[in-house]
C-alpha cells in the first residue's frame, strides 16, 4: 500500500509553492522523517520530511508550480533492499515484465534517446545548453539529471557544430554573414520569491506617497571605537563588532522620539508601535529577504551582533521561517556592501520608512574651518508622505547623524 505526500500548508497567505529540488531519487529508499525535497514559497524555503518509511515515487517535477494539496510523491511498501536494488532490476531487459503495446509505445516515446528528464531539462535550459547535442546515459539514452550536470556549453555547441561534408554548391548556397559575438538568450521561469518581490514593488510606488531624504554621516569615530575594542569584544562576545549594531541602536533610540517614522497605516488608522522590530535586507541566493530583529530596543551591541550574524547564515542557507520574515516595523538596508555610493530604498510595506546605509568614502570635508580627510557615508531615508512629515522625517535623520557621530550616546541614551 502506498502513501500520497501532498503539499503541506506552510503558511496563512500561501497558496501555492515551487518544488525546488527532490533531496532523494525515485526509487530510493527512505526513512520516516528523512527529508526528500524543498519546497519554495514566496516567503521562504521549506523542507519536506518523509512521512513514513518505504520506497519513494516521484509524482511532481522539480520547477513545478503546485497548489497546497497537490501529490507531490508517494512512498510504497519497502525495505532498503529493495530501494537499492530496483534501479539495477529495472535496467535488465530480460527481468521486466511483459508490457502491453500501448505501454511499450508509451515507453518508447517517453525515453527516447535525447529526451531529458524534467531536472536535467532545468538544468541544460539554465546554461543554454540544447538536449539534441547530449549523449544520454540513461535507459534508451535518456538524458539524466548527472548528465545535465556533467554537461558544458563549450562541449555541446562543439558537438552541435561539428563539420558535416558538403558539396561545393551546398556550401556556397547555405552560406551567410557572420555575425561577431554570441547572441544567445536565456529564458528562466520567474521564482515564486521573485513574482512577489516584483509585485510588492510596484504596489508600494504606486500605493504610497514616497519621498527619500538624505544626510551624511562622518564614521570616524565608530571607527575608531571599532579598532579599539574589536578584539576584546570578540573575546568576550565571541562575534565581531560592525557597523549595524551601531546603526540598529541609533535608529531605535532615534524613533522613540519621531514613533510617525515607526507607524503604518491601516485602512483608515495609523497604528503606533511602541517596540522596535528591526527588518534587515539580506541579499539571498534566490532574492532580497528582510528577516526580523525583534523587540531590538531592548538589545545590546552584542545581543544585535548575534541577531544579525544568524539571520544573515539562515538567509543565506534558505533556511529563514515565515515567523522570521513575518512583521518588522522599520527596516534598514545596506548597499554599501555592493560599492553603492548612493540611492532611494524603496519602502517595505506595510512599513512606512526605510533607512539605506551606503559605502565609506574616504572624502575632504570642513571640520572648524579647516579641510580634512574623513570617511563620510551617505544615508537615504524613504519615508511615506502620507503619515511622516517632512520635519519628522529629516528630524529623524539628523538624530541618527548625531547618535553616530557621537557613539558614546548610544550606551548613556542621551
Amino acid at each position: 500500500m502506498s502513501l500520497e505526500m501532498k503539499v503541506p500548508t506552510v503558511g496563512e497567505s500561501i497558496t501555492e509553492v515551487t518544488l525546488a529540488q527532490w533531496l532523494k531519487n525515485d526509487g530510493d529508499y527512505v526513512e520516516m522523517d528523512e527529508i526528500v525535497a524543498e519546497l519554495e514559497s514566496d516567503k521562504a524555503t521549506f523542507e519536506l520530511p518523509a512521512e513514513k518509511a518505504g520506497i519513494l515515487r516521484h509524482v511532481a517535477a522539480e520547477g513545478d508550480t503546485l497548489e497546497i494539496g497537490a501529490v507531490l510523491c508517494k512512498i510504497e511498501e519497502g525495505d532498503k533492499a529493495e530501494g537499492s536494488a530496483a534501479p539495477s532490476e529495472q535496467a535488465k531487459p530480460a527481468e521486466a515484465a511483459p508490457a502491453s503495446k500501448e505501454e511499450k509505445v508509451e515507453s518508447q516515446e517517453s525515453y527516447a534517446a535525447g529526451t531529458a528528464s524534467p531536472a536535467a531539462a532545468k538544468i541544460l535550459k539554465e546554461k543554454g545548453i540544447d538536449t539534441k547535442s547530449i549523449n544520454g546515459t540513461g535507459k534508451d539514452g535518456r538524458i539524466t539529471k548527472d548528465d545535465a550536470v556533467k554537461a558544458s556549453a563549450s562541449s555541446s555547441k562543439a558537438e552541435a557544430t561539428a563539420p558535416v561534408e558538403k558539396d561545393a554548391s551546398t556550401a556556397t548556397s547555405s552560406a551567410s554573414p557572420s555575425v561577431a559575438g554570441s547572441r544567445d538568450e536565456r529564458h528562466e521561469k520567474m521564482s515564486s520569491l521573485r513574482k512577489t518581490i516584483a509585485k510588492r514593488l510596484v504596489v508600494v510606488k504606486n500605493e504610497t506617497a514616497m519621498l527619500t531624504t538624505f544626510n551624511e554621516v562622518d564614521m570616524k569615530p565608530i571607527m575608531d571605537l571599532r579598532t579599539k575594542y574589536k578584539d576584546k569584544f570578540k573575546e568576550k562576545h565571541g562575534v565581531g563588532l560592525g557597523f549595524m549594531s551601531f546603526f540598529t541602536k541609533a535608529v531605535c533610540m532615534a524613533l522613540k522620539e519621531w514613533p510617525s517614522v515607526n507607524a503604518r497605516i491601516e485602512e483608515e488608522e495609523i497604528v503606533y508601535s511602541n517596540f522596535v522590530d528591526v527588518s534587515i535586507a539580506v541579499s539571498g541566493p534566490k532574492g532580497l529577504v528582510v528577516p526580523i530583529i525583534r523587540n531590538a530596543e531592548s538589545l545590546s551591541l552584542q545581543d544585535i551582533e548575534k541577531a544579525v550574524v544568524d539571520l544573515a547564515t539562515k538567509a543565506r542557507g534558505n533556511k529563514l521561517t515565515i515567523q522570521e520574515m513575518t512583521g518588522g516595523t522599520f527596516t534598514i538596508t545596506n548597499g554599501g556592501v555592493f560599492g553603492s555610493m548612493m540611492s532611494t530604498p524603496i519602502i517595505n510595506a506595510p512599513q512606512s520608512a526605510i533607512l539605506g546605509m551606503h559605502n565609506i568614502i574616504q572624502r575632504p570635508v570642513a571640520i572648524n574651518g579647516e579641510v580634512v580627510i574623513r570617511p563620510m557615508m551617505y544615508l537615504a531615508l524613504s519615508y511615506d508622505h502620507r503619515i511622516i512629515d517632512g520635519r519628522e522625517s529629516v528630524s529623524f535623520l539628523v538624530r541618527v547623524k548625531e547618535l553616530l557621530e557621537d557613539p558614546t550616546r548610544l550606551l548613556l541614551d542621551v
